[in-house]
């Protein structure tokens, strides 16, 4: 089941973006085997819990040994694609870099992420979500004027930026395995990634419409009519009525058409008392009221939900946009595909779970198996 069924995918242990990737793609149907590296450090999360790690099966392999990394190599011989998150060079220095899995398996399609990418001045130092956003411009642009640059979580970066590029660059180098009959390598960097998340606010500055200056712009908060508000239970409230249809809508359900701070919504200068006068309307009703009021209206308007209550939201309920899989909460996969929707994802596994499963599925016959258990390169 599911539109990438028929797909194989081996995946090296790693984390954020490429699981996340990794996950993507076995929730679409492909079979993802995960290598995990027998006698590493122990993982601090508890292995069930660990979202980013559904919908695959795991090996667990001694990548430190010949046999084992001649076992790696007989598995990736076989895959359609590859997913790799390492620094540049260590899968190189492994015996798997791709110039020796594609020598060995041209269709494959090689998918690396990495936060600086493959090359340039950076590409072998560490690094973090929040540090692909500073130097690519993003993080400077987020947060209030008092609290300074806020990181969005690590959202960006890591799942937009990295997890979902790499994901969107090994599906269109699939597709062009299918015209041509050649792999390639997947080059996803978040720092490339975050400048194409950026193209509303880039053609923003093109167009002389952004400020530097934090909260001082259409879509940061500096505008009154995109942003949040608190209420007087201190809840909090979002409103995002741009559109002059929406933003008339909402003038009429607050009793507040004929104000004057409210007659010339793009004129940035009117902001900051609109904004005080919108402040002190929502801060007379607890959130329940303005719910009551403005939500399932063109008001553009949405309750600032926490991540307990979110599941429990109507919409979400009706769209089963939140699962539980062995009672851990998580997003349900997506997107949705009306001919070959994706499975129920399966619970993350344990290192080493499907050894057996895996080799023989992937052509081990019970004596192979046996000798990669004596030798110590299968755990």
């Amino acid at each position: 089941m599911g539109t990438l069924s028929g797909i194989k995918v081996i995946e090296l242990t790693g984390l954020g973006p490429g699981p996340f990737c990794a996950m993507m793609l076995g929730d679409m149907g492909a079979d993802v085997v995960r290598i995990d590296r027998i006698g590493g450090h122990p993982s601090t999360v508890d292995a069930r819990k660990n979202i980013l790690d559904r919908s695959r099966r795991s090996v667990g392999i001694n990548l430190k040994s010949t046999d084992g990394i001649a076992t790696a190599l007989r598995l990736i011989d076989q895959a359609d694609a590859l997913v790799e998150g390492f620094r540049p060079g260590v899968m190189e220095r492994l015996g798997l870099g791709p110039d020796i899995c594609l020598a060995r398996n041209p269709r494959l399609v090689y998918g690396r992420v990495t936060g600086w990418g493959q090359s340039g001045p950076l590409a072998q130092a560490a690094g973090h979500d929040i540090n692909y956003l500073g130097i690519t411009g993003a993080l400077s642009a987020i947060g209030s004027e008092m609290s300074g640059p806020v990181p969005p979580l690590n959202m960006v970066a890591d799942f937009g930026a990295g997890g979902m590029m790499l994901t969107t660059g090994i599906l269109a180098a699939l597709l062009q395995v299918q015209t041509t009959g050649r792999g390639q390598v997947v080059d996803a960097a978040m720092t490339d990634g975050v400048p194409l998340l950026m193209g509303s606010a880039l053609t923003l500055r093109a167009t002389g419409r952004w400020n530097e200056d934090r909260y001082n712009n259409l879509v940061d908060g500096g505008a009154y009519f995109y942003s949040t508000y608190e209420c007087a239970d201190g809840r909090w409230i979002a409103l995002g009525a741009i559109e002059p249809q929406f933003h008339k809508l909402l003038l009429e359900k607050l009793g507040l058409t004929d104000a004057p701070e409210f007659q010339n919504p793009m004129n940035s200068e009117n902001w900051g008392a609109a904004k005080s006068r919108l402040a002190a309307v929502f801060i007379t009703h607890d959130q329940t009221h303005w719910r009551e009021l403005l939500e399932n209206t063109d008001a553009c308007f949405a309750p600032v939900l926490t991540m307990s209550e979110a599941p429990q939201h109507p919409h979400n309920v009706a769209r089963g946009t939140f699962i539980e899989i062995e009672g851990t909460l998580q997003a349900a996969p997506a997107p949705r595909f009306s001919v070959t929707p994706s499975n129920t994802p399966t619970a993350p596994p344990l290192p080493g779970e499907h050894n057996d499963e895996v080799l023989q599925g992937w052509g081990f016959d019970d004596s192979e198996i046996a000798q990669l258990v004596r030798s110590g390169a299968i755990g």
